[in-house]
C-alpha cells in the first residue's frame, strides 16, 4: 500500500492492491478540483442550454442566446461572464456586437457527448 497517505495508512484494508489503484486512479487533488469547478460549470440547466446552442451553431450574440434559450438578456450576460472567466467561452467583437463561442476543448469534448446521447434510464 505504497500510494495511501500516512495519515490513512493505519486503517484497515479489505483489497489493499485495489486501494492503491484507486487512489492513484484519483489522481493529485488540484486535478479532480479543476474537473470539479468545470463540471460545476455544465450543471446549471442555463448555462448548459447556453453553451449546447454555441456548441451546435457557432459563434452567437446575447440577445440570439436570449431568444434561443428563453432567458433574459441580462441573465445571458451574467452567465457568459462566468464562463467567459473560466477560459470556456470567448467573445469576438464586431462593431457594436460581441459573439461567443466555445473556446475549451474538454467542455467541448463534453458538449459533443451530451448533444449526442440521452442520460440512461430517460
Amino acid at each position: 500500500m505504497h500510494l495511501v497517505p500516512a495519515d490513512r495508512a493505519d486503517r484497515r484494508t479489505i483489497d489493499g492492491h485495489r486501494v492503491c489503484d484507486a487512489i492513484a486512479a484519483i489522481g493529485e487533488p488540484g486535478h479532480v478540483r479543476t474537473w470539479a469547478d468545470r463540471f460545476s460549470l455544465l450543471a446549471d440547466p442555463k448555462r448548459l442550454a447556453l453553451l449546447l446552442a454555441l456548441h451546435r451553431t457557432g459563434p452567437l450574440a446575447v440577445s440570439d442566446l436570449a431568444i434561443a434559450t428563453g432567458m433574459n438578456d441580462p441573465a445571458v450576460s451574467q452567465a457568459l461572464r462566468l464562463l467567459r472567466a473560466a477560459g470556456v467561452v470567448e467573445g469576438e467583437k464586431e462593431g457594436r456586437i460581441v459573439r461567443y463561442r466555445v473556446v475549451d476543448a474538454d467542455i467541448a469534448s463534453l458538449l459533443k457527448q451530451c448533444a449526442t446521447s440521452s442520460p440512461s434510464g430517460v
